[in-house]
């Protein structure tokens, strides 16, 4: 190959869609995602109906409970360790062997630099060794592929990813085509859970923690105001919300009331503005997916809107390989053509490009990545 082309995989220009084989037999992808601190791996097969995930390997580091958040280079580390020892898993749970494979994807970005870099370079070495292509994912088309195929939704429809380092809208008008309607102004949803969860003395991951106190908790107790009442735009904001909560800490609330409180605010700011959206668009159906949509609250919230709302399989809400792979089979589905090797890691890198809406205020164009 010419010095100054750029290294690609495998082409499969003269391949069907969803036989990249050529051979007959079922075909199979493997999705890698490291991009935070859940080192996944997970195969899905294409299949004339819709992609159907064969397995789902994941390894949350709990190394990083102790500091209240993620701590990047350990992350980075964690993966190492553990992402060889996943492989083999996720394999045997699919019933696969390596050589069946027929293509790899990876999480290329948005997320922490070194933690990205381990799970892509993993996955073009093996695509390299399989002689397969390979597939560069984006992490929150990962998210919306795990919510979308799960009753196999075809667009349009709106997006809500909500985690705790995203919390985006997209209006998803064709396969691949996003149009990005709204973001979080400063903190994303889930960090917020996961700041209120440590200054409640609750424990980490945030999530589950202020989900499980506020089963015991009264949510009239402490009057928090949604976030942002009455915009005409379709942002969220987060850190004044956070920052009540520390007050009402302070003031003596109970923790159990704290966490019922919080997550009715933060409930209602996500489920109000996309239902807002969704009217404002001629939108009849919402995916719902990144870690937060595993609350409870949250589902039930939305089940009350007359909205057709889809949630991941409880194995996808949070980060997951499967995922990556769903994306990948929709990238190979569509015709397109595989990544470079050559092609990098991005810490932050727009799903959709960035709307001309006076609306949409400045720092929220700098949280949409």
């Amino acid at each position: 190959m010419p010095a100054d082309q750029p290294a690609s995989s495998p082409s499969t220009s003269d391949m069907p869609s969803c036989n990249p084989s050529g051979s007959g037999r079922p075909t199979f992808i493997l999705g890698i995602d490291t991009s935070c601190d859940d080192t996944g791996l997970g195969v899905v097969e294409l299949t004339p109906v819709r992609p159907q995930v064969r397995s789902n390997v994941v390894w949350s580091q709990t190394v990083h409970a102790e500091y209240g958040g993620v701590m990047p280079e350990l992350a980075s580390r964690e993966h190492v360790e553990r992402i060889d020892t996943l492989l083999p898993r996720a394999l045997a749970d699919a019933g696969i062997a390596l050589h069946d494979l027929d293509v790899v994807a990876a999480t290329s970005g948005p997320g922490l630099m070194g933690a990205l870099l381990v799970g892509l370079m993993y996955g073009k070495g093996l695509s390299q060794a399989l002689n397969v292509p390979f597939y560069a994912a984006h992490h929150l088309e990962g998210h919306i592929y795990a919510a979308a195929s799960e009753e196999g939704l075809t667009p349009p429809y709106l997006a809500l990813v909500v985690s705790g380092g995203h919390t985006h809208l997209f209006d998803v008008t064709a396969p691949g085509e996003y149009r990005l309607v709204g973001a979080t102004r400063d903190d994303a949803a889930g960090e917020a859970f996961d700041k209120v969860a440590r200054l409640a003395g609750l424990g980490y991951p945030g999530g589950p923690a202020i989900s499980a106190a506020a089963e015991r908790g009264d949510p009239l107790a402490v009057p928090f105001k949604p976030p942002l009442q009455g915009q005409e735009g379709f942002e969220f904001s987060f850190s004044g919300l956070k920052t009540a909560a520390l007050l009402a800490f302070q003031r003596g609330a109970r923790p159990e009331d704290l966490a019922a409180s919080f997550q009715r605010a933060a409930v209602r700011s996500l489920v109000d503005t996309t239902v807002r959206a969704a009217h404002a668009l001629g939108r009849e159906t919402v995916v719902v997916s990144g870690g937060v949509a595993a609350n409870r609250a949250l589902r039930d919230a939305f089940g009350q809107t007359g909205l057709r709302a889809a949630f991941p399989a409880g194995g996808l809400n949070t980060d997951n390989g499967a995922m990556i792979a769903l994306a990948g089979a929709a990238a190979l589905q569509a015709g397109q053509a595989p990544s470079p090797l050559d092609g990098g890691a991005a810490a932050y890198v727009p799903l959709a490009p960035l709307p001309a809406n006076p609306q949409f205020d400045t720092s929220a164009r700098r949280k949409a990545r």
